[in-house]
């Protein structure tokens, strides 16, 4: 299956910013990852700062394609049953970003920074992450949450946490693993729920 081409130079940016950070950041560079001809990236996105909104916008897809596909594809049930696929979504998908899909993480840190400098991607970034708060207030709620809403926010911020944390904090050396991150989100989610 042939790849589109705006989804080519969207994935190489992302790759380029992984691997090289911002200032790394070139049309010239995107076109060469994605190996095309000189010039591809800057028809579909002639500005850097359109070149990055591609990069952040690229990087929401395949995260929702993941964890907020699988959410939809299961009910959430009720009580117990929301809370158990609740840690499954949250675990899963922090594992899949602390390995396999680690570089697009540490894009994402790129950005998220890059967002507090510049007003136009801030407005990308919460309006695309916005999305996943979505999806938590839904499962949050059929948890049974009193705020739904406030705690979908807390447990987006511990999840941006935890990633930081395992991409380019502390932890970076040594990721919690499947298991543990099974064992934290049930942890915060009892504290966010019971206590």
């Amino acid at each position: 299956m042939t790849v589109a081409r705006p989804t080519r130079i969207a994935d190489a940016a992302v790759a380029v910013i992984a691997e090289r950070g911002l200032r790394g950041l070139t049309h010239r560079a995107v076109d060469e990852a994605a190996g095309l001809p000189v010039g591809s990236t800057s028809n579909l996105a002639r500005t850097r700062s359109a070149l990055l909104e591609v990069a952040l916008t690229r990087i929401a897809e395949v995260e929702a394609a993941g964890m907020v596909g699988d959410v939809l594809t299961r009910p959430p049930g009720e009580g117990a049953a929301a809370r158990r696929l609740l840690v499954t979504v949250v675990a899963d998908g922090l594992d899949h970003a602390l390995t396999t899909g680690r570089a697009l993480t540490v894009a994402r840190i790129e950005l998220a920074l890059e967002a507090a400098r510049r007003p136009e991607l801030r407005s990308v970034y919460d309006r695309l992450g916005a999305g996943f708060v979505d999806v938590a207030v839904r499962l949050l709620r059929a948890c049974g949450s009193t705020d739904p809403a406030a705690d979908a926010r807390r447990l987006v911020r511990w999840c941006d946490g935890v990633l930081f944390n395992g991409t380019a904090g502390s932890g970076h050396a040594n990721p919690l693993g499947r298991a543990e991150l099974a064992a934290d989100a049930d942890r915060y989610l009892a504290a966010l729920l019971d206590g």
